[in-house]
């Protein structure tokens, strides 16, 4: 027997309610709103002369965008961080980085839980950047091929304990080496905790001017700031599954092998690619040694996948490897992530699809599982969101910037994936551009998360079928 909800009577169980209820009705304007405010938020915070380094108000323009950047942790900005912000101006820049790298993992889970909860279904782990719409038409299925938390609440301790284990692990790498550099204790402390937060978010922000001038050939640095980017690229399904069965690949699931396989393949494609192309460039690998011109190309590969951080000027890469650069980033990286991008597990559905298809295959076919329809679908859509936002911001801010088109493109793609590298376009726009860019990066960090959460909240059974006829495709 059902039982109704009980319905409070004070006046903070009254909102709580009408909160409740308007989060389960319209998941995906939840979404937006809860976005919003923390973009309202941290923009008053940023408005603030003591957030400046010269205690003047910065213009309204640049306190948005960077409140916009920061809580899609984007990394993209019209200032220089480094010198115009305050320290406590930092320090709003790390927290929001960490709510908003953080939130979006733990908003989209409440999602997930809202919808499943709907929809009678028992309590489910959905903790990713897309809601996963696949069971809506299937009923139950074997809870192998997801990650299991009871309660929102066990998620939450879940989440906070793997991020600060890993920022904390990557801080520890950072700090002696930031000690070598002649850094004082305390600043060298700041300074990789700032970098290892930066880095697992997949924001790519830096705490001073010079950035990493200072190590932009050192390996071990690099090496770090790579690992944390992966983890924080991967998600966090991937991260829960891969510490309770890292020794058996037997029990990871599907998702976990999709977004592995695939990751991993795209960075060591793309560093080939960018070893390939930049060979004869003088202005960015062709000048160094052996060591750094096979080492360079794959950091430059990990951090277009939404990392963010660079060591060379991004605005000489020649053509190629710009679109090259605008491939990675519009994939991103795992759901449910830190990074932005389509999501590497979209990527691999649309190819294993074209594969069914050109064998003949009914269905798609991955690692002895079958993937329902239901997956192709919220893909394309994703897909077309993607890429009718980046075409839309691309059209208006070339009429704006009157900008070469590959330089427009490559930000507007940075910004939809909340990747961060910049070719230097960003902080020479007007300020209708800026506003331009800010939607970009909003739509991009939330679209995709409210795509999938309306699409599974609408989902219903429909009791006939009408004819079939076949359009020609092709």
């Amino acid at each position: 027997m059902r039982t109704k909800p009980i319905r409070r009577t004070s006046a903070l169980g009254r909102v709580r309610d009408n909160l409740e209820g308007f989060a389960a009705a319209t998941p995906a304007r939840f979404a937006i709103l809860i976005f919003a405010a923390l973009v309202l938020v941290f923009t008053l915070l940023f408005s603030l002369p003591i957030a400046t380094s010269s205690g003047s108000v910065p213009p309204f323009a640049d306190a948005f965008f960077t409140a916009v950047s920061v809580i899609c942790v984007t990394g993209l900005s019209t200032v220089d961080m480094g010198s115009y912000w305050s320290p406590l101006g930092h320090v709003f820049i790390l927290v929001g980085v960490e709510i908003g790298g953080i939130g979006v993992l733990t908003l989209a889970s409440i999602l997930g839980l809202i919808i499943s909860r709907k929809l009678g279904l028992r309590q489910r782990l959905l903790a990713a950047g897309d809601t996963n719409p696949l069971r809506m038409h299937k009923g139950s299925m074997a809870e192998s091929q997801a990650v299991r938390l009871g309660e929102v609440g066990s998620l939450l301790v879940t989440v906070a304990v793997s991020v600060l284990v890993i920022e904390v692990g990557i801080a520890l790498l950072l700090f002696p080496r930031l000690l070598l550099a002649g850094h004082p204790p305390l600043t060298a402390a700041w300074e990789s905790f700032y970098y290892s937060t930066m880095a697992f978010t997949n924001t790519g922000f830096q705490p001073t001017t010079n950035g990493l001038v200072p190590f932009a050939t050192d390996y071990w640095f690099l090496s770090v700031l790579m690992v944390g980017v992966f983890l924080g690229a991967v998600g966090f399904p991937v991260i829960y599954v891969l510490m309770r069965n890292l020794k058996r690949p037997k029990k990871w699931s599907l998702h976990v092998k999709l977004t592995l396989t695939t990751t991993i393949l795209l960075f060591v494609l793309g560093g080939l690619a960018f070893f390939v192309l930049e060979l004869g460039n003088a202005k960015t690998f062709a000048n160094m040694d052996l060591g750094q011109r096979i080492f360079q190309p794959f950091f430059l590969s990990m951090m277009t996948r939404s990392g963010g951080f660079n060591t060379i000027d991004i605005g000489e890469l020649n053509g190629a490897s710009l679109l090259v650069g605008d491939m990675l980033m519009f994939i991103g990286g795992g759901s449910a992530s830190t990074a932005g991008g389509i999501k590497v597990t979209t990527l691999a559905i649309l190819f294993l699809a074209a594969f069914a298809e050109a064998r003949g295959n009914e269905g798609m076919e991955a690692f002895d599982r079958r993937i329902p329809s239901d997956v192709l679908r919220l893909g394309v859509s994703v897909v077309l969101w993607g890429a009718t936002t980046v075409a839309a911001s691309s059209i208006i801010i070339l009429q704006i910037s009157g900008a070469s088109l590959d330089y427009v493109l490559f930000e507007v793609i940075s910004a939809f994936a909340t990747s961060g590298l910049s070719t230097g376009l960003t902080a020479e726009l007007p300020d209708s551009g800026v506003y331009v860019l800010a939607a970009t990066m909003f739509l991009g960090r939330v679209g995709t998360v409210t795509l999938a959460a309306a699409l599974a909240a609408t989902q219903r059974r429909q009791l006939f079928r009408r004819a079939e006829e076949r359009p020609i495709v092709g």
